[in-house]
């Protein structure tokens, strides 16, 4: 081997003397260490003293450089402190080292990073002075008007132009106060105007004092007691079946009505009053399903076969208004929401005051969230039944996943919603 080739080769151990070992300190992590401290604006002088105080509540047991520290110290005319606490980074950790010659060992420890900030003392009592909001607005406009655009200075003196005299609307206080004491006497109460909002409702007439579910809507305030001692029911006693049963209503096209036809004919005597209920649902469904025809007397009183005619009468009579033009009947927005409201207090007090929403729905083809308003307009809340409730209802536990209109007392109606006005 050449002797300059000899003179490269490494020898073994000549360099690693020189490398230095890293170890973590063997200290409790929870002991008071080393602190790193930034000074953004001003250097202390080197002989000021800094302090390390630990917040009241602080988790002794917890790693010194996530406890919640200050760091404080106070030169001849300045105090410093750290501004804002241990400065917190996630994926960032500050650590300090300390190298032992003897060892060649440099022993690291964990450090919290503080940013601290300055106080001067001669100032520290001071309070700044506090500006008015009219100087500092006749600052702004004298800004305005030396540095401002043309447009910006055209808003200063429209600005100038509109603004009130405060000293000159002390005369004239008194003469607004009584005038507008005056206007406000004649509006009503926040009382009266709930009186006034609860009597224009689409409902039927309530109770709003009933202790009781079944006290808030008169079966008679819905049905008139002429037109419920009219309802034909005799025809059921010949029927067999829950087929037969259901072909005897206006409406059979209804899975509501025909569980609830089949409920009553379950029970060892059937409930006539409950019957006639069934059927009187029945027939607004198919009064509903004919309005086109209201008008039409006769062609409505076909389209309604086996209804009797003073039961008819009376539909058209409640939830029809006469045309202008041609004085017939007609059936309007607000007369469909009354006999809706009508129809489905019926249902509340057929179904225990807990009523199927999704399936009244499907029946009247019509979106669950009209139904489900149109409940709530009746004092309703839409829920599931827990288990006690399903209980005391005598409903299966498959019908736990259904979700029903609950009427409760005292009766709430729901509150009209105040729409924000737009900017």
């Amino acid at each position: 081997m050449p002797p300059a080739a000899a003179s490269k080769k490494r020898k073994r151990g000549a360099e690693d003397s020189e490398k230095a070992s890293l170890v973590l300190s063997s200290q409790p992590a929870s002991q008071v260490g080393p602190v790193l401290a930034s000074f953004p604006a001003l250097d202390p002088p080197k002989s000021t003293a800094f302090k390390c105080f630990a917040q009241k509540g602080t988790d002794k047991n917890a790693p010194f450089e996530v406890q919640p520290t200050i760091v404080a110290g106070e030169a001849e005319t300045v105090e410093f402190f750290t501004a804002d606490g241990p400065l917190s980074s996630t994926g960032c950790s500050y650590m300090i080292g300390v190298h032992d010659k003897r060892t060649n060992t440099t022993t690291l420890r964990p450090a919290p990073l503080h940013i601290l900030t300055r106080r001067v003392k001669a100032l520290k009592n001071l309070r700044p002075i506090e500006v008015s909001t009219e100087e500092r607005m006749a600052q702004r406009n004298n800004l305005g008007e030396a540095f401002g655009t043309k447009k910006a200075k055209a808003a200063i003196r429209a600005r100038e132009r509109n603004r009130v005299d405060i000293d000159a609307m002390k005369d004239v206080a008194g003469h607004l106060q009584d005038t507008i004491m005056e206007n406000t006497g004649t509006l009503p109460t926040v009382e009266e105007a709930k009186a006034t909002a609860d009597s224009s409702r689409l409902i039927p007439p309530y109770n709003a004092d009933a202790l009781s579910p079944r006290d808030v809507y008169a079966l008679h305030d819905i049905i008139p007691e002429a037109e419920f001692n009219a309802l034909p029911i005799s025809a059921f006693k010949s029927a067999k079946t829950d087929k037969d049963r259901i072909a005897l209503l206006p409406f059979n096209r209804s899975d509501w009505l025909r569980l609830q036809l089949r409920l009553i004919y379950a029970a060892p005597k059937p409930n006539k009053s409950e019957l006639k209920i069934v059927y009187y649902i029945a027939t607004m469904m198919a009064f509903h399903k004919n309005s086109r025809n209201v008008g039409d007397k006769d062609a409505l009183q076909q389209r309604l076969s086996g209804v009797p005619p003073i039961v008819v009468d009376g539909l058209i009579s409640r939830f029809a208004e006469a045309e202008r033009s041609t004085n017939k009947p007609k059936m309007t927005p607000q007369t469909e929401t009354m006999l809706l409201a009508y129809m489905l207090a019926l249902c509340l007090r057929i179904e225990d005051y807990a009523a199927d929403t999704e399936t009244i729905a499907h029946d009247l083809s019509m979106p669950p969230t009209k139904i489900t308003g149109l409940f709530k307009s009746l004092g309703c809340t839409i829920k599931k039944l827990g288990p006690n409730e399903l209980k005391e209802r005598g409903l299966p536990d498959s019908s736990a996943e259904t979700k029903r209109a609950v009427l409760k007392v005292p009766l709430e109606f729901p509150k009209n919603r105040v729409k924000r006005a737009r900017r």
